[in-house]
């Protein structure tokens, strides 16, 4: 089993990459814990997508981290990786966002695989429940991995979450609600001035996908390359592929609680809270106080 981390990221609001902090109690990056967790539950491939410039460190990093049985490819997310035949001419400075990380793996990816973000804290046992889908499933196989809403918001700022609308266990869509934030007793989307209870599930970007979505990703891409706006600033990003997925082929995707708590570091005063739930953890005796057992 692969699982596949999105580590390219800008961290605008974190104030640096937030995926190369040292929050963990021996220095350890937030995506170690994942890592550390997927092989636990039998994952043997992991591929991180990060940037240019990080991609030697990145591997040196982990190789020497990482148990020898454990497959590593390290790859640049860059903007020079378009679909072949495709082109454009308009200036592009940021990456063209997390579809296209996903599509950076295309080469290396040869079956079913978890994808999730580098930065995010997000609980062991949801890679036993990613784990046990990509196990008992058969080709074609896609599954999210949820977390309760009122459990994922910062307190020090407004957050964006993809709220989840399911039928009967399966994920019918997602709805990105781009300020969320407690106000008293209430959760509300400040865009809209929605409410919400706090407990609906939401994506944290944590999905089970197969290769079937590097073919879609490409489809999409040489769509959205053809519109100079979207070239210029926007982003093609994996929840909204996997919605296309879901309206046009009806693709099922059942959605599984994770059974953890997530916690992320949107912002710089996040990073208190996360060096203290690790350490708080590792004293618990849920991680070792030194991951990979290295001086």
């Amino acid at each position: 089993m692969t699982l596949l981390l999105m580590a390219a990221g800008n961290g605008s609001r974190y104030g640096k990459l937030k995926q190369f902090d040292d929050l963990g109690p021996h220095h350890e990056f937030l995506m170690e814990f994942s890592i550390f967790d997927a092989i636990k539950y039998g994952f043997t491939h992991i591929v991180a997508i990060t940037k240019k410039d990080k991609v030697d460190y990145l591997q040196e990093h982990l190789a020497k981290r990482l148990p020898s049985n454990i497959k590593l490819d390290v790859l640049a997310q860059e903007i020079s990786d378009v679909p072949e035949g495709t082109s454009y001419t308009t200036e592009r400075l940021k990456p063209w966002g997390t579809a296209h990380a996903v599509w950076t793996a295309r080469n290396v990816i040869n079956g079913s695989f978890a994808v999730l973000n580098a930065d995010d804290f997000y609980g062991s046992l949801a890679f036993k429940n990613a784990a046990k889908i990509m196990q008992t499933s058969t080709a074609d196989t896609y599954g999210l991995i949820s977390y309760t809403l009122k459990d994922t918001l910062s307190t020090h700022g407004s957050v964006s979450r993809g709220v989840c609308k399911i039928d009967n266990g399966i994920l019918t869509k997602v709805e990105e609600r781009l300020k969320l934030e407690q106000q008293g007793e209430k959760i509300i989307d400040s865009n809209t001035g929605i409410e919400f209870t706090g407990n609906e599930e939401v994506s944290m970007n944590f999905w089970v996908c197969d290769t079937s979505i590097f073919r879609t990703i490409e489809q999409a891409f040489k769509l959205f390359l053809q519109d100079e706006e979207k070239i210029k600033s926007s982003e093609v990003f994996l929840p909204f592929i996997i919605q296309e997925m879901i309206s046009k082929h009806k693709l099922n995707v059942p959605v599984v609680n994770s059974e953890s708590n997530w916690f992320g570091v949107t912002y710089a005063e996040d990073r208190a809270m996360a060096v203290s739930k690790l350490a708080e953890m590792t004293k618990n005796e849920d991680y070792p106080f030194n991951l990979w057992n290295i001086n």
